[in-house]
């Protein structure tokens, strides 16, 4: 009984990360309707969008898929069926590169090394994957293949922990992560050292360090912290926390320099993409 129990439940945990989930958990906190009204509007959407989707050119990039992951800002230990979720894109296979690693050593093999960098890429991304997401979104194994794959990863590297949300309270507080790297930017350290220090991968560091100009840029401009987590799509918890280290940058002239720096980057870049949407 206790088994059927344990699969029924890993079932139900798939079930309620998907779009229409999603869908369905804003309907009901956003317009305060029963389960059964909100079941009704998503048939509807249905109904009449999804035949439309097929118009659309779509690029498909090989190798890479998306995924519906738990938002990273979501505490350990809330339901799943509680927990916003957010569509992440990952590349799971990088080319000629996996197909030499597969054939000289095995699907085992191929799985430990593209398991760290996939939840870091959905980490930098405001996700958090799980083993079930891992083992039937990804890459169509059982969870104990995957609990043995992750046992491997550990063993290797003990201090490189794998950011999974059954893991993220023994790596620390997600917000906690995202703010350390921004200081550890404005104190003037290098990418690879911050990669070192923070076992995160450049792409998910540049990804912080793009959120949080965006976010500079706006608390400039004067927007409140409301607007902008709306317009950047983060929590508002985080958009605080990075308007906090915006008033430690005022008593510190070191970082202060390096937020400069970034702004005028940031800027630059907003440049750029105007001259070429004006061409």
């Amino acid at each position: 009984m206790g088994i059927r129990n344990a699969k029924r439940q890993e079932l139900r945990r798939l079930e309620i990360k998907t779009l229409d989930s999603q869908f369905k958990v804003a309907i009901e906190q956003g317009l305060n309707c029963s389960p059964f009204e909100a079941e009704a509007i998503v048939e509807v959407v249905r109904e009449v969008y999804f035949p439309k989707l097929d118009e659309f050119p779509q690029t498909i990039i090989p190798g890479r898929l998306s995924v519906i992951a738990v938002d990273a800002d979501e505490p350990a230990g809330k339901p799943i069926s509680r927990c916003e979720k957010r569509a992440v894109h990952l590349t799971v296979h990088r080319g000629a590169t996996d197909d030499l690693l597969q054939q000289r050593e095995g699907p085992a093999a191929f799985r430990r090394t593209r398991i760290p960098d996939l939840c870091q890429e959905a980490l930098s991304q405001g996700g958090l994957l799980t083993r079930e997401d891992l083992a039937y979104r990804i890459f169509f194994v059982g969870t104990r293949t995957i609990s043995r794959d992750l046992a491997g990863i550990r063993k290797q590297n003990p201090s490189a922990p794998v950011p999974l949300r059954s893991t993220v309270k023994d790596i620390g507080p997600v917000l906690s992560h995202r703010v350390e790297i921004i200081r550890l930017v404005l104190r003037g350290k290098t990418m690879s050292e911050i990669c070192s220090i923070m076992f995160h991968s450049p792409s998910a560091v540049a990804n912080y360090l793009s959120t949080f100009t965006r976010c500079s840029q706006l608390a400039k401009r004067g927007l409140q912290i409301g607007q902008i987590a709306y317009l950047l799509h983060r929590s508002r918890g985080l958009v605080q926390r990075y308007l906090d280290i915006l008033k430690e940058c005022e008593a510190d002239e070191t970082m202060a320099y390096h937020l400069d720096r970034l702004l005028s980057i940031g800027q630059a870049d907003v440049r750029k993409k105007s001259r070429r949407a004006g061409q």
